[in-house]
């Protein structure tokens, strides 16, 4: 099999995807914006070959490279970034190389806020109301009927980047008083708790691993308002999450790929669909489903890709695995070594994080694993104390 990894490079633990590939016979072709000579030496032991492109937004380069790339090794099978920033990329090139997988024309639908929201519609999923926005009286018009706050967020977008809140028919008239950067939705602002439903399936739609992680804020607020996140891996999949979470895996109709869908649980513990990301959990959290389940999600996923046999693939998620954000020029009550000494062996990983992380997940992490919530609340506490 030849693979290509679109940006094998980042986030920095994926080359353990690469890595997994290899170990599984398949050939790793690798395309990316960072000269070789500055990839980590366990990705480039991983490549048959790495073809540096100055932009992959550069559309003519990456035909050049994948053209290349078919050339020197024989028939591409499978095109691959794993990473939100470069779905639609990676569905050009399938369709321009005859490979299987989503194509332009689902990203299209799968990708964006109001494409998720008609397959949420069409599957039975509860989901918030969604607007497309054109003007500031359709939107007001859309407050009168589901009432105020609104979120106005851009259609295709990843995480809270230029999201922002409005109360107000004044507050719409001055969002909407200059053209939005791009094609934005409204939805009803929902008063509610962040847990996600994550997992991959095989090639014939199978669930084959699952797991759910809460967050302990929003990703608007976390960005505008400069909160410390944290967030972490639950032992049980809530019975009403499951149900709702296949639901949407199937209406998506997702094949040989990683899901990422997140959730409100409201106040009355019923869950509404949020979003649906084709593609792992971001930051560090394909390590947190490690840790937390004493399993390898890389080798996993190279097993689905090589259609090799998952039957006797099993897990049982034994602990609370948890990322803490801190960001600088904040005011800490511990120093970071007294949080080493305090945590002990609890303490997984502490790193600081690459900029593009920084607005939603701080500057620096701490990743810790615990047997019980209540362990793991009070290290959250301590690390955050301001």
């Amino acid at each position: 099999m030849n693979f290509v990894f679109i940006s094998p490079h980042f986030p920095s633990q994926y080359f353990h995807f690469a890595t997994a590939l290899r170990e599984r016979g398949v050939t790793v072709l690798g395309i990316g914006d960072t000269p070789y000579e500055s990839l980590r030496p366990e990705l480039r032991e991983s490549l048959r070959e790495y073809f540096f492109v100055p932009s992959l937004n550069d559309s003519d380069a990456l035909l050049r490279a994948t053209g290349y790339l078919t050339w020197r090794h024989g028939r591409i099978d499978r095109i691959e970034s794993l990473n939100e920033s470069w779905l639609e990329v990676e569905a050009r090139l399938r369709e321009d190389f005859h490979v299987s997988g989503l194509q332009p024309s689902d990203i299209l639908k799968l990708r964006s806020k109001s494409g998720m929201a008609e397959v949420f519609h069409a599957s039975g999923v509860p989901h918030p109301d969604l607007l497309r926005v054109r003007d500031a009286d359709q939107v007001k018009a859309f407050a009168a009927r589901v009432g105020y706050p609104l979120v106005l967020k851009p259609d295709v977008g990843v995480g809270a980047a230029h999201t922002f809140k409005v109360a107000s028919d004044a507050e719409v008239d001055a969002a909407l008083a200059h053209p939005l950067p791009t094609s934005y939705v409204a939805q009803p602002f929902v008063r509610g708790t962040i847990v996600t439903y994550d997992g991959i399936v095989d090639r014939h739609g199978v669930i084959v691993f699952n797991l759910s992680h809460e967050y302990s804020d929003g990703g608007m607020e976390t960005v505008t308002e400069r909160r410390d996140i944290s967030f972490w891996s639950l032992q049980h999949i809530p019975a009403a999450l499951d149900v709702l979470g296949r639901q949407v895996v199937a209406a998506f109709g997702l094949r040989e790929r990683w899901f990422h869908l997140e959730f409100f649980r409201l106040p009355d513990g019923r869950f509404v669909v949020l979003e649906a990301n084709l593609r792992p959990p971001g930051g560090f959290m394909t390590d947190m489903m490690n840790y937390t389940c004493d399993i390898d999600v890389y080798r996993l996923y190279a097993r689905v890709v090589t259609g090799d046999p998952v039957a006797d693939f099993q897990y049982i998620p034994r602990h609370h695995v948890c990322h803490s954000a801190r960001r600088h020029g904040r005011r800490y009550k511990h120093s970071h070594a007294q949080i080493v000494e305090r945590l002990g062996k609890s303490l997984l990983l502490h790193r600081e994080l690459p900029p593009i992380y920084h607005s939603l997940l701080g500057e620096e992490m701490y990743l810790t694993r615990h047997p019980d919530l209540e362990s793991m609340r009070d290290a959250v506490r301590f690390i955050q104390a301001t």
